[in-house]
């Protein structure tokens, strides 16, 4: 009987651990649809990256609330006291004029103490909002692209680690739009997600006009915060709580060769692209209530997953059918299959 109760501990600990990340996603749903009108599934991505480790590129035109989502997401996390100066959120407004020291912070001079001092710039945030990036040069979009990757920067050959819950939610103008630069391949391959932002319903429209007097004047949700070490936390119970099966696995490794053979594509999705879904997959699935990882969840996030990581060839369709049209037989197969943890 003894035996039997150790058997079960860890199956009950990962059940609370599961739970408690639940309620960590839901304060934070509660507090942005509050602030946010008629954007819930973007909420529930952008809470996806944040539990997934992830980034967000937007790709919106001005006044759809960006500003507002991200600000009011940083402020839903109590900044733990750290002597980088890290703040719960950082708005970088991008310029053709920009520089890397602009973002990564600058050593100045102690007349004092005779030493340097490294002044942290804005990527010393649990969130940044790095708005209209694609207006500034790639030596700072390329600044930018160390602090996502590898989560620290480097100023004077000194390197300066991030915050664990670093998130960028980058914004970027339609291509076209003057003065913008194409994010390189490489950077756009960092962002967890792409999310272009349409229009919000006409009844959610009415409600954010019918409360304009506290849309002028934001004072985001009230009510209770996330820890830094709840998000945390619930990254760890995520990852060793929600099941991916193998079938799971290997529908996202078909789906990356069929893109990668469709003649429409001149680059496909990257191994990283893969390793990085899965995260963002088992988030996923804690937002549906399951403790596990399902087709429905591939065919949810497969398109903002993947069609942004795509070079398609000249005159060819959009990237998102590219991914539609390579997901369908993959997704077939794994509908079928037993996924449930045994």
């Amino acid at each position: 009987m003894e035996s039997v109760e150790q058997d079960r501990r860890p199956d009950e600990a990962g059940d609370d651990a599961l739970a408690r990340a639940r309620e960590v996603a839901e304060t934070l749903r509660g507090r942005l649809r509050e602030a946010i009108v008629g954007r819930d599934e973007v909420i529930d991505r952008v809470i996806i990256a944040l539990l997934a480790g992830g980034h967000v590129l937007l790709e919106d035109y001005p006044g759809s609330g960006k500003t507002i989502l991200a600000r009011a997401l940083g402020e839903s996390i109590d900044a733990e006291p750290d002597e980088r100066r890290i703040v719960p959120f950082r708005r970088i407004q991008f310029t053709p004029d920009l520089l890397p020291s602009d973002i990564t912070g600058v050593s100045v001079f102690d007349p004092d103490r005779g030493t340097f001092e490294f002044m942290p710039g804005p990527v010393f945030a649990h969130v940044v909002l790095a708005d209209e990036i694609n207006r500034t040069s790639p030596k700072v979009q390329s600044a930018l692209l160390e602090a996502m990757a590898e989560r620290q920067v480097t100023v004077d050959n000194v390197t300066h680690p991030l915050d664990e819950l670093f998130l960028v939610i980058a914004t970027q103008n339609p291509l076209g739009m003057a003065g913008t630069f194409p994010l390189p391949a490489p950077q756009l391959d960092r962002f967890l997600f792409r999310i272009t932002m349409t229009h919000i319903a006409r009844d959610a429209e009415l409600e954010v006009v019918a409360s304009f007097r506290r849309r002028l004047h934001p004072e985001f949700a009230g009510g209770p915060r996330v820890r830094q070490q709840d998000v945390l936390a619930a990254r760890a119970a995520i990852e060793s709580g929600i099941h991916v099966a193998r079938e799971v696995q290997e529908c996202l490794v078909d789906v990356a060769r069929a893109v990668r053979a469709d003649p429409r594509v001149a680059l496909g999705i990257s191994t990283r692209a893969l390793v990085q879904a899965v995260p963002a997959l088992q988030a996923h699935a804690l937002l549906a209530g399951r403790d596990w990882v399902g087709a429905d969840d591939l065919e949810a996030l497969a398109v903002p997953l993947f069609a942004h990581r795509l070079m398609l060839v000249a005159g060819a369709a959009d990237a998102p059918d590219v991914v539609r049209d390579a997901l369908a037989d993959p997704l077939e197969a794994l509908a079928r299959a037993t996924l449930r943890r045994s």
